[in-house]
């Protein structure tokens, strides 16, 4: 009954985990197109005299205010200033609503800001003596290293988690089926994994 119980709570959350963030993007979409749609709609009024024109110009000038507003927004948090005022009103207010930081970390993996877990196979310098492990990266760090986790075989389910500089981190470029093939057959077939490798040390 017990493992029932914790089978259901854990299939619930992780349904939460991932529809929370989609639905939080849409009521703040939603939200901000209906503000700005409302302060626009007495200009597309005086301009448009077909009320379904009013409607469709009103929607459009909308979209086009939202993305110009997003770019904007884009601009300014790359400037130092910028991005000193967004990371203290983020640390005061926003990582305190419940939400963000998940509806946070799925957008920037969507567009590509965040890199996803284990999307990078690399090789890892463990030891001073020229000795590497396959392994795939999980998280990236502000001060540039990586967490890297270096898999098992033939067991890849299993393996080691390591901190890394990022000096000691190779990225190949394989696909991620590729390498955990080569960790379920025990290093077999990891040729182009080295050759990767190789050529990255000599470019």
């Amino acid at each position: 009954m017990e493992r029932i119980k914790t089978f259901i709570k854990t299939a619930l959350i992780g349904g939460i985990g991932v529809i929370l963030p989609v639905i939080i993007l849409v009521i703040v979409f939603s939200w901000l197109f209906n503000f700005v749609t409302g302060n626009i709609q007495p200009l597309t009024n005086l301009i448009f005299a077909d009320p379904d024109s009013m409607g469709i110009f009103a929607d459009i000038i909308s979209i086009i205010i939202i993305i110009i507003a997003c770019f904007l927004l884009g601009l300014i948090v790359r400037t130092k200033l910028g991005q000193y005022i967004h990371n203290s009103i983020e640390e005061i207010l926003l990582k305190k609503i419940p939400g963000y930081n998940i509806a946070k970390d799925t957008v920037e993996q969507f567009i590509g800001r965040e890199e996803m877990p284990f999307s990078s196979v690399v090789l890892v310098k463990i030891f001073d003596n020229g000795t590497l492990a396959t392994g795939f990266i999980t998280d990236k760090h502000s001060n540039g290293s990586y967490t890297v986790f270096v898999p098992t075989g033939p067991n890849p389910t299993s393996g080691n988690i390591l901190h890394v500089n990022s000096e000691n981190v190779f990225k190949v470029d394989i696909p991620l089926e590729h390498a955990m093939k080569s960790i379920i057959a025990c290093g077999a077939g990891s040729n182009k994994l080295v050759e990767k490798y190789i050529n990255l040390q000599n470019d």
